[in-house]
């Protein structure tokens, strides 16, 4: 019996796309409201990276308005009192992400499972603890100027800081159209940056030049992180002509140029 052809099966973002854009934003501060503004008027997601141990700097978003502001977006980590945690022992390290993690998830009544290293201070070391107190990814200061991939997750760096070519770079994201490859533009910031630059028109004309693009997953960090894994423990035959999909929603797949949905559960041939 001859073997089914061999095909070329690649991973799609949900819906089939292969673009993905993502933001991320740390400190809490009340500048934060006119960015989940902003964000929320174009249809892009943001994580907000928090700090628990500063709740009551009155120039941070008061905790009463978390469950409000942030809806629809993320909150992660960025440790309880944001240390230089590099020069830190490894206990207090432990115990800054995980009493942050804890009372933001009393706050937020969820898990709380991602990261952005304070001051950009982290270590190998570091890393390496994180998956034992419950942080799947964690954002780094570097940037790369482009739109792979990262590497490593609990290494992730963004495309850009949005003081760093937002336009150009956005543009350039636009035209991104090779559907072989899967391409992701990560601006992070501080939304207190805004004023003192008095720059927010940047990040308003970015984000409606973002806005409601049929070929853009507008996703949170840690939902490009899940269904990744989601996309991970997919199960295809030898041949490659079928596959299972184990997790609780669908994965998308491009096969032979054609856009193939995987509903959770369920065994799919092509």
């Amino acid at each position: 019996m001859l073997s089914p052809a061999l095909k070329n099966i690649y991973t799609c973002f949900p819906g089939g796309k292969h673009k993905v854009l993502t933001m991320s934003y740390d400190d809490g501060r009340l500048e934060d409201r006119r960015l989940v503004d902003i964000f929320n008027k174009n249809g892009i997601k943001g994580t907000f990276n928090l700090n628990s141990g500063r709740f009551f700097d009155p120039q941070r978003v008061p905790v009463s308005e978390y469950k409000s502001l942030y809806a629809g977006h993320e909150i992660a980590c960025h440790t309880y009192t944001h240390p230089t945690i590099e020069r830190c022992p490894m206990e207090q390290v432990a115990r800054q992400v995980l009493q942050d993690r804890m009372e933001l998830e009393d706050i937020v009544g969820a898990p709380v499972r991602g990261l952005a290293y304070p001051n950009g201070s982290y270590s190998k070391e570091i890393m390496a603890l994180l998956p034992a107190l419950g942080i799947k990814y964690a954002r780094v200061v570097p940037t790369t100027g482009g739109f792979g991939m990262p590497a490593d997750f609990l290494e992730w760096k963004g495309t850009c800081h949005h003081n760093g070519k937002l336009l150009e770079l956005g543009r350039q994201f636009l035209d991104m159209h090779k559907t072989q490859y899967l391409y992701m533009m990560y601006v992070w910031g501080h939304s207190f940056e805004f004023p003192i630059y008095d720059n927010w028109n940047v990040m308003e004309e970015f984000c409606a030049m973002m806005s409601g693009k049929e070929d853009i997953w507008y996703a949170t960090n840690i939902e490009i992180v899940d269904y990744l894994e989601d996309a991970r423990r997919l199960r295809f035959t030898a041949a490659g002509d079928k596959v299972y999909n184990p997790n609780a929603r669908s994965v998308w797949l491009e096969v032979d140029g054609v856009k193939v949905e995987v509903p959770a559960g369920q065994l799919v041939s092509f």
